[in-house]
C-alpha cells in the first residue's frame, strides 16, 4: 500500500475499535483518510442521538474527517426485507455476507469513487483522491501477481483464526477486491484491543457486539414480529421425523436448525430442531444423531481466488458457518451455479440460508448459500 501514500482513501468507520484502527494505521502511513459512517436503520421515533456522533467524536481525535452517507434505503431494500422473507421461507439467513459486497463494496465505495473529488475539496484534503475503500476486517487480500491460482486478487485467511472473517468476505467480486484495503491483515484483535486500552478507548472494546448491527438487542424474533403483523400468532405442529406429532411450536421463526433450547417437549433425552416446513407449517425435530448432514446443495455460487475450479469435482475445507471448524469434504460444481458438498464425516446443524465458504489452506476459493442438506 505504501505506492498510495500521500493520496486520500475512505475508511468504512462504525464506531467501533477495528475501523477506527484501520483508520488510524493508514494515517501513521501518511494517507489523508476520510471516515464514511452508514447511516444503515432509521433513528427510533422521538431520539435525538445522533448515531454518527461517537465516530465523528472518534475521528476528531485522530485528525480524521468523518462524512456521513444515508443508505437507509439501499440496507432495507437489499439486506433487512431479505432477511425478513428468508425467514418467512424457512431459512437462516446471515446478513452480513450480503452486506459486504452489495453496501459497503457496493453503494458506499461507489459513493466514494463518485463524490471523492468533491469530498476532499471540502474538506481542504490535499492529498489526490483514489478509488479506495478500507476496513477494519480482519482479512488478508493479495494481489494478482502474488496468487498461485492465477492473476486475480485473492483472500487468505487472518493469521489470528478466533478472529478471522474471510468468511464474510467470499461474495466480493474481483472489481470490488480491486478497490478493497484491509489495514489489520497484520494485527491480531488483542494487539488491537491492547492499543485501545493504552489509549484510553477501552469503552470501544468493551461494547464489541456479536449481534446483527440493525438488531442490537439481539431480539430478532421481537424484530420480524413487529415487521409483520400476525406473525406472533402463527403456530403449528411439533413432529418428528416419522410425522408423529409431538407438541405445538408458537411460530417458526423462533426455531433454527440444531437449536435445543426453547422446544418446549418434555423428553429423557433433548430434542433438536432438524427441519422447518414453512409450506405444512410445521417444525421438525429429532435427537442428536438425526442433526447431522453428510451432503448440503449450495446456490448462488462466487469464486474468489480462482476464476473456476480447475476440476469440476474438487476437495476443500468448508465452513457452513463463521465459527464452524472448516471440514474436509468433495465439491462438485453443477450446472445453474450450484454445487453439491460432500462431507467427509457428517456435519451437525447445516442450515439452509447459512452460506458454505471453501477454502483450500488458508486461501478462500469461494462459496455460495446453502440451500438444502441429507443425512
Amino acid at each position: 500500500m505504501t505506492e498510495l501514500a500521500r493520496h486520500s482513501i475512505a475508511v468504512a468507520m462504525s464506531g467501533g475499535v477495528d475501523s477506527l484502527r484501520a483508520a488510524v494505521l493508514l494515517k501513521e502511513q501518511g494517507y489523508d483518510v476520510v471516515g464514511l459512517f452508514m447511516i444503515l436503520s432509521p433513528r427510533k421515533k422521538g431520539s435525538k442521538v445522533d448515531p454518527s456522533a461517537r465516530t465523528k467524536a472518534l475521528g476528531q481525535r485522530f485528525n480524521i474527517p468523518v462524512v456521513v452517507v444515508d443508505l437507509e434505503r439501499d440496507f432495507e431494500q437489499f439486506v433487512i426485507s431479505p432477511f425478513v422473507e428468508a425467514y418467512l421461507k424457512g431459512l437462516t439467513p446471515n446478513p452480513c455476507v450480503v452486506c459486504n459486497p452489495k453496501i459497503k463494496f457496493g453503494f458506499l465505495l461507489e459513493f466514494w469513487k463518485t463524490n471523492a473529488n468533491e469530498i476532499c475539496s471540502s474538506l481542504g484534503i490535499s492529498g489526490e483522491p483514489q478509488p479506495f475503500l478500507a476496513t477494519g476486517h480482519y482479512v488478508s487480500l493479495v494481489r494478482p501477481e502474488e496468487n498461485p491460482y492465477g492473476y486475480r486478487y485473492g483472500i487468505k485467511r487472518h493469521k489470528d483464526k478466533a478472529k478471522d472473517q474471510s468468511y464474510f468476505l467470499y461474495g466480493l467480486s474481483q472489481e470490488q477486491l480491486e478497490h478493497a484495503l484491509f489495514p489489520l491483515a497484520s494485527e491480531t484483535k488483542q494487539e488491537v484491543a491492547l492499543w485501545a486500552t493504552s489509549l484510553g478507548l477501552q469503552d470501544l472494546v468493551a461494547a464489541e457486539s456479536q449481534e446483527i448491527c440493525f438488531i442490537p438487542s439481539g431480539d430478532y424474533v421481537s424484530f420480524l414480529e413487529e415487521r409483520i403483523p400476525g406473525l406472533a400468532f402463527s403456530s403449528g405442529p411439533i413432529k418428528n421425523k416419522n410425522g408423529q406429532i409431538l407438541g405445538y411450536h408458537r411460530g417458526l421463526h423462533r426455531y433454527t436448525i440444531g437449536q435445543r433450547r426453547g422446544i418446549g417437549i418434555p423428553s429423557s433425552a433433548p430434542y433438536y430442531v432438524i427441519k422447518i416446513s414453512p409450506e405444512e407449517n410445521t417444525l421438525y425435530v429429532g435427537r442428536k444423531e438425526e442433526l447431522s448432514a453428510k451432503t448440503c446443495y449450495v446456490r448462488e455460487l462466487n469464486w474468489v481466488s480462482v476464476e473456476y475450479p480447475i476440476d469440476s469435482t474438487f476437495r476443500a475445507s468448508v465452513k457452513i458457518r463463521n465459527q464452524h471448524v472448516p471440514a474436509l469434504a468433495t465439491i462438485e460444481v453443477l450446472e445453474g451455479n450450484y454445487a453439491r458438498v460432500c462431507f467427509d464425516t457428517p456435519q451437525n446443524a447445516v442450515t439452509p440460508g447459512q452460506s458454505a465458504v471453501f477454502y483450500d489452506g488458508e486461501w478462500l476459493i469461494g462459496g455460495g448459500v446453502i440451500e438444502s442438506s441429507e443425512q
